[in-house]
């Protein structure tokens, strides 16, 4: 169960889905973000962090408070 007012990360895809694997293709459709630049806040919980860890290299990620 997620509190509120926890911890959340801000994710933005900064790579194209070009020439990657589909697994991780579907990842990166999974968390939201449809193209270039686009970005969503999630709550911080261990499923969300684990696909973030998934495509790392495809995304930037920060930890924001509230």
């Amino acid at each position: 169960m997620v509190s509120r007012g926890g911890k959340r990360l801000s994710v933005k895809l900064v790579r194209s889905l070009i020439g990657v694997r589909a697994s991780h293709r579907d990842t990166v459709r999974c968390l939201g973000l449809r193209r270039i630049n686009f970005s969503r806040s999630f709550p911080d919980t261990p499923v969300v962090r684990g696909m973030v860890a998934r495509v790392s290299y495809l995304l930037e990620c920060i930890e924001l408070e509230g």
